[in-house]
């Protein structure tokens, strides 16, 4: 296989229509010969700058939750669309009376904090930054204050490490900047913390770094769960490659972290380190999951919905596997990370608001095209908006102010088919890789590690060990698909 090398970045105004268009609002597109690299507004400074801004408008959309409609009754957060967990978890989750998460049983219905131990020690310290004095209230506003401060801080991370794991495409990070979703969900609770650092592990296996990819992938499932689903793409990835020692290295290094952020709390705190698991089982289906769209329509309660969602997230992901080994080229390894994350999503008990987040910066690595990303945001604009309205009706009592119920049903199915078309284009692009925008110059996997250029040791199709052919720009031949002998 050959695969075209330049240095200068790829510039989407010249390949992407709607960039194109967008960029008339900053005087047009780029040319070829700008001069960027010699100027300090190159490509990853302008990502972080714009990403910090969004951010910041993020936060200008919650004031009037944080004047007042946090602590002013229910609905009136619901009615301006500004809910955020992090103040109020600040008093029911014991921060604001000095509890030890995880050691300290807690007063109310939850005995113990329902978050992994890496977020439990993230909202911990944003305890011990917040100041003391002053009411109650005040307390809260600080403490949300000091939590988007250090989000603020993950943010700018993932904004660095989506700019460079793709070396020539530092442009499409642009993707997670501008994401309307991104900045309306940012603060409602702490998962930016996980994403961060797995944005920082898809930067390292994109450098060749098997081990310190794992070591991350760890740190991150000790913050969330879902990004331990990255090793099931990297497993059948790997297997058609025969890369085994770095995959192994990537394993050892997400057990050994993990290990060491959960086994002291395991030790010596075992029913509070156990909340999380047991709540996330026991848990019944929720807010915005294709489960409660069921269980609604239908009048069903669904109560094995664990045993549904478990099934077919296994199903999913099991025809993702097969994808991956009968594909005529092998999947990037951005583009299998992000339809595992995906039907995770999908088919999980619940989907709440920011759980979107999880998948933009995936997004913007497996299908940086501006038309279908803007497509798939609007109907997480619309959830949005429909969870909270939705939220605003219940609790509105005779006054039925908000969404009435089969409205919030729109928006579901909205979130749902939003998500299933970005899924449908990069299940596309595995099937057609010449649709792959990535691989246009004849790039194979810039987010592959050792999988960038290798060549398959097994494939379960005969498509697969066909060579392909493809005339990316200036007409120059790439041969794809080789299998070893062939």
């Amino acid at each position: 296989m050959t695969k075209v090398q330049e240095d200068r970045p790829v510039l989407p105004t010249q390949q992407d229509e709607v960039a194109a268009a967008g960029s008339e609002f900053i005087g047009g597109p780029i040319g070829r010969h700008a001069r960027l690299g010699g100027h300090w507004l190159h490509p990853v400074r302008v990502v972080v700058l714009v990403a910090l801004g969004m951010f910041a408008l993020g936060m200008v959309q919650k004031l009037p939750c944080y004047d007042w409609a946090w602590f002013r009754g229910a609905g009136s957060q619901y009615t301006h669309a500004c809910y955020s967990d992090i103040p109020h978890l600040f008093v029911a989750r014991g921060f604001a009376d000095g509890l030890t998460p995880y050691f300290d049983r807690l007063p109310g219905d939850m005995e113990y904090l329902e978050y992994p131990v890496l977020t439990g020690l993230f909202m911990e310290v944003a305890s011990w930054l917040t100041p003391g004095g002053g009411s109650m209230q005040h307390r809260e506003q600080m403490y949300w204050m000091v939590n988007a401060g250090m989000l603020m801080a993950c943010a700018a991370v993932i904004a660095v490490c989506v700019a460079r794991t793709h070396r020539r495409r530092p442009w499409d990070a642009l993707l997670f900047a501008l994401a309307p979703a991104f900045a309306l969900t940012a603060t409602i609770n702490w998962d930016l913390l996980a994403i961060a650092l797995t944005a920082a592990a898809m930067l390292m296996w994109s450098r060749g770094r098997s081990l310190l990819f794992g070591v991350l992938v760890g740190l991150a499932t000790a913050a969330k769960l879902y990004p331990v689903l990255l090793l099931g793409a990297l497993f059948v990835l790997c297997w058609r490659a025969g890369k085994w020692r770095a995959f192994g290295a990537a394993v050892l290094g997400a057990a050994a972290s993990w290990l060491v952020v959960n086994l002291p709390v395991m030790l010596f705190a075992w029913d509070g380190w156990q909340k999380f698991y047991t709540f996330s089982q026991e848990r019944p289906i929720d807010f915005g999951s294709v489960w409660l769209l069921i269980s609604q329509r239908s009048g069903n309660p669904l109560t094995d919905a664990n045993t549904y969602a478990t099934g077919l997230t296994l199903l999913l992901c099991a025809a993702i596997g097969l994808l991956a080994l009968t594909a005529p080229r092998r999947p990037r390894f951005a583009q299998l990370a992000f339809l595992v994350v995906a039907v995770f999503i999908l088919a999980n008990k619940v989907y709440s608001p920011q759980y979107v987040l999880w998948l933009i910066p995936l997004a913007a690595l497996a299908r940086p095209r501006w038309r279908d990303f803007l497509v798939w945001q609007a109907t997480e604009v619309v959830y949005f908006l429909g969870i909270w309205f939705y939220l605003a009706y219940t609790t509105s009592g005779d006054k039925h102010q908000g969404l009435p119920t089969e409205g919030y049903q729109v928006a579901i199915a909205a979130h749902l088919l939003g998500t299933l078309y970005l899924c449908a284009v990069v299940v596309r692009d595995i099937l057609l890789p010449e649709r792959d925008v990535v691989r246009r110059d004849g790039s194979d996997d810039p987010s592959g590690g050792v999988l960038d250029g290798a060549e398959d040791v097994f494939v379960l199709s005969d498509a697969a060990r066909a060579p392909r052919e493809a005339a990316p720009s200036e007409g120059q031949r790439v041969r794809w698909g080789m299998a070893p002998g062939d």
